[in-house]
């Protein structure tokens, strides 16, 4: 009986319509609970909704959670008290809590991390191709996204530095000037906080312009990625073709 439950909770690629009809079940729920967050006052209508929402969350997490040896392919003890520290059990927990607990008004915006429950439930990306393409690129150019991260980071932190003693009265804090760094780097400019000097300025035309370059670099190495993995899939096609 738990194994069936099992099956039809958790992602599977054989997957049954039991297991199909409880992911729409669980998508529908999801969306349904994040209404009551986009009205400041809450009706009788959305608390019920809230209500009934979260009860089927606190059902779903039970039935995972005695079934954790079957996820952990462990039939012991220790699964059970493992599944309740995974980072999925955590976040359901975190949007659970709100509802039941007196502090919802302070928690409130963790019921937000429902929409996290919705990767769990939608299986066709873990078996998409495409998905699965993607990933691989991400996974072969990790060296040179880290390092344009790395880069970014560090040219970041010391354009702050720089505009912090350029102009310290634009910035009351080391946090401010990290923080127009990191505008400015990514071309967004807020425009709450600018350069008032000339030097400033200067410094901030020069943290556009390779902002630019740094926002630009992720995209074209990700897209060379995927194309090579798109063109070794396809060489792979035709050598099983020929033989």
């Amino acid at each position: 009986m738990r194994e069936k439950i099992y099956n039809t909770i958790e992602p599977y690629e054989n997957e049954s319509k039991a297991s199909k009809a409880y992911d729409v079940i669980m998508i529908v729920t999801i969306c349904l609970s994040l209404i009551p967050l986009l009205f400041e006052k809450q009706t009788p209508v959305l608390q019920i909704m809230d209500k009934v929402t979260v009860s089927i969350f606190i059902v779903d997490y039970i039935l995972r959670l005695i079934t954790a040896d079957y996820k952990y392919n462990r039939h012991e003890a220790l699964s059970f008290v493992r599944y309740p520290f995974s980072p999925m059990a955590i976040i359901d927990i975190l949007t659970i809590l709100p509802s039941i607990t007196p502090l919802n008004g302070v928690f409130k915006a963790l019921r937000v991390l429902r929409f996290l429950r919705a990767l769990r439930v939608i299986r066709a990306l873990r078996y998409s191709k495409s998905i699965k393409i993607i990933v691989n690129a991400v996974s072969k150019q990790r060296e040179s996204l880290l390092a344009v991260l790395a880069f970014a980071l560090g040219y970041v932190f010391v354009t702050a530095i720089m505009m912090y003693q350029v102009e310290p009265k634009t910035f009351n804090n080391f946090f401010e000037a990290l923080y127009w760094a990191t505008v400015s780097l990514t071309t967004v400019g807020y425009g709450d906080i600018f350069a008032t000097t000339t030097v400033g300025r200067i410094f901030t035309m020069l943290s556009a312009f390779v902002g630019i370059a740094i926002v630009a670099l992720p995209a074209g190495i990700i897209t060379a990625g995927y194309l090579d993995e798109l063109r070794e899939i396809k060489e792979k096609g035709k050598k099983e073709s020929q033989e």
